[in-house]
């Protein structure tokens, strides 16, 4: 799956969990732009783990600020 696949794919997660629009997630967009607390962001991971598959690490919410970084590191996790 390609870096344009998986941001679509984590985009439609990211505003199903949090209830936003999709049209304003961007790669730069960060989670506490988007009112995400440290709840949401375990149900994302949980989310993205699902979609995608695998097992994030356990620090995966340590250096994750903006959709980008969840992009990157799904990606580099496959």
């Amino acid at each position: 799956m390609n870096h344009d696949e998986i941001f679509a794919k984590a985009k439609a997660i990211i505003s199903d969990t949090l209830d936003v629009d999709e049209d304003d997630i961007t790669e730069e967009t960060e989670f506490k732009a988007l009112e995400a607390d440290s709840f949401d962001m375990l149900e994302l991971i949980s989310a993205f783990e699902d979609e995608f598959g695998m097992e994030l690490p356990d620090d995966a919410l340590d250096d994750v600020v903006t959709v980008g970084d969840v992009v990157n590191g799904i990606e580099a996790a496959q």
